[in-house]
């Protein structure tokens, strides 16, 4: 590329000079042909467009082949040597004042071949030159318009001279030329490899930043955007070219907490509401960049959406306690029933016998009807503690909340409360059909609990596509239970699937601790939104295969 480079500027050099003595002839024809015949000047002037033709052909050459040719090369070489040559002998031999051309030529050998050539240019140039003073002194070119008188008023000394003097300016001129040349080359050669391996590592580095698997940035010290990656593209729905130059606090919010030393933030995090409506937990470091005068040029940020890790984290340690609790509850309930069973059998049998008065029946019937409440409440403990293995099953959702629906309507809580139904009408899971009816009737009891005054609770599932951490994707079961009631508070929403935590009267708090574990026993997952005064949302996320 550099060598064909080279070439045209040469060949562009050389019209220039042709230019140069083309004006030159026109002044002389036009004041008078001087110590040039009018035949030397039409010959130069034919020499000169026939140089113009042969520059513009082979312009077009390379325009064409579009590739270099040293060929091509040693051809523009003969042609700037035949050239001068016959400059040469146009204008009075060894008078002519044009000798120093086959300089150029030897020149411009060096630079577009390498010294070697070079010398075989100054050695052809000799030859050549040597050949024409011969033979002028000789008389063998008088029949060109070199005449011998012109060669032999000089004197032998001075022709001698004159040789000597242009051969050793023809190899001196090879030498230096082709040494500077081939150093230039040289440089020039590492240059371009340098530029390759610059190009190289720029690609690279824009693969590795494009495809990291976290959002990364640059930005100014005035927190201008310089980089922004394919991760960060995704995560905000700008792109690169929209974010440039845009301030990184301004695009997004969470990072202004840290303006003042956002330089060197080994762990921090915020919150950020995607496009799409979610809330993303994203955490990030940062990291100086400096100018090769170690200032501060700008800011790196490397950050990530940590919503699935930290939902992970709060549902292992949610697993913990409820891990730890189920084993108390169990141990306590095995304590509680043996001695409660004793005791209600000993009221029965005092309640049987004769003599016993109303009254003490009265009481007698208290302590039976709350040691079958306690009894309840441990074989829930139990339940909960030793969850039944889901015995999976194809089930058609729409169908399963329209039987819950009827069983419920004979439940007093229900009387001014309305189920709507807006599952789809195809959607079939595969589940445990006895502990999924028991996820959703717990539900919408619970529902039902929290809208005394009466409202709706709507039932909605489909299959969809989910979004999760960088980017990936799968398809979920989503089944919402939604309703209109009083709702709860954030701290509230925390507590919902503890065992034992409820704000009912009477509540045994492990209604929705069982929906939890049922689901997590189906490779789920359960979540709860909500706000007082506005309602209570609870999602179920199921794996799928969708048709």
């Amino acid at each position: 590329m550099i060598a064909s480079r080279r070439l045209l500027w040469f060949i562009f050099a050389r019209v220039v000079v042709i230019t140069l003595f083309l004006a030159s002839t026109i002044v002389l024809k036009v004041k008078g042909s001087g110590t040039l015949g009018e035949e030397a000047l039409d010959g130069i002037t034919k020499l000169i467009i026939a140089t113009y033709g042969f520059s513009i052909l082979s312009l077009l050459f390379i325009r064409i082949v579009k590739r270099y040719s040293q060929t091509l090369t040693y051809i523009q070489i003969a042609w700037d040597i035949l050239f001068v040559t016959v400059l040469i002998i146009f204008t009075g031999g060894i008078g002519s004042p044009f000798s120093f051309l086959y300089l150029l030529a030897i020149t411009n050998a060096s630079i577009l071949i390498a010294r070697r050539e070079a010398l075989y240019t100054a050695s052809l140039c000799a030859i050549l030159y040597g050949a024409i003073i011969d033979l002028q002194y000789y008389g063998r070119l008088a029949a060109i318009g070199l005449s011998p008188v012109a060669a032999l008023q000089y004197g032998t000394t001075y022709i001698f001279y004159t040789l000597f003097i242009n051969f050793l300016a023809f190899y001196l001129t090879a030498l230096l030329t082709g040494y500077l040349a081939e150093r230039a080359r040289r440089s020039e050669s590492e240059l371009e490899q340098k530029v390759i391996d610059f190009e190289e590592l720029e690609r690279l580095n824009s693969a590795i930043v494009s495809n990291l698997n976290s959002g990364l940035t640059t930005i100014t010290s005035e927190g201008r955007i310089r980089v922004f990656n394919r991760y960060a593209e995704a995560m905000t729905g700008v792109t690169q070219q929209d974010a440039y130059d845009r301030s990184l606090f301004d695009l997004i919010p969470g990072f202004r907490h840290y303006a003042s030393h956002i330089t060197d933030v080994k762990r921090g995090e915020f919150e950020y509401k995607a496009s799409d409506g979610r809330t993303l937990v994203i955490g990030f470091s940062s990291a100086p960049l400096l100018s090769p005068s170690s200032e501060g040029a700008g800011v790196l940020i490397n950050f990530q959406d940590l919503t699935s890790i930290k939902r992970m984290e709060e549902s292992l340690k949610r697993a913990d306690r409820l891990v730890a609790i189920g084993e108390l509850a169990a141990r306590i309930a095995h304590e509680i029933r043996n001695p409660l069973a004793s005791i209600s059998g000993s009221v029965q049998l005092i309640a049987a016998g004769k003599g016993v008065q109303n009254k003490d029946q009265r009481l007698f019937g208290i302590v039976l009807r709350e040691t079958d409440r306690l009894n309840h409440l441990i074989e829930d403990f139990l339940a909960y503690a030793r969850p039944t293995q889901p015995a999976p099953a194809a089930v058609n959702l729409h169908s399963m909340v329209d039987e819950i629906r009827s069983l419920l309507n004979a439940d007093q809580r229900f009387s001014r409360i309305e189920v709507d139904n807006r599952v789809d009408s195809l959607l079939e899971l595969t589940v445990d059909p006895h502990l999924f009816r028991q996820v959703l009737w717990n539900l919408l009891v619970n529902a039902a609990d929290a809208m005394p005054e009466g409202g709706t609770v709507s039932v909605y599932g489909r299959c969809e596509d989910e979004l999760r951490a960088g980017g990936e994707r799968r398809q979920t079961y989503r089944i919402t239970v939604a309703d209109t009631g009083c709702g709860m508070s954030a701290d509230l929403a925390s507590h919902a699937f503890e065992p034992f935590y409820t704000t009912k009267p009477g509540g045994t708090g492990l209604g929705l601790a069982t929906v939890y574990r049922i689901v997590e026993a189906h490779g789920g997952r359960i979540a709860v939104k909500s706000r007082e005064g506005e309602g209570t949302e609870f999602t179920i996320y199921l794996p799928a295969r969708c048709q």
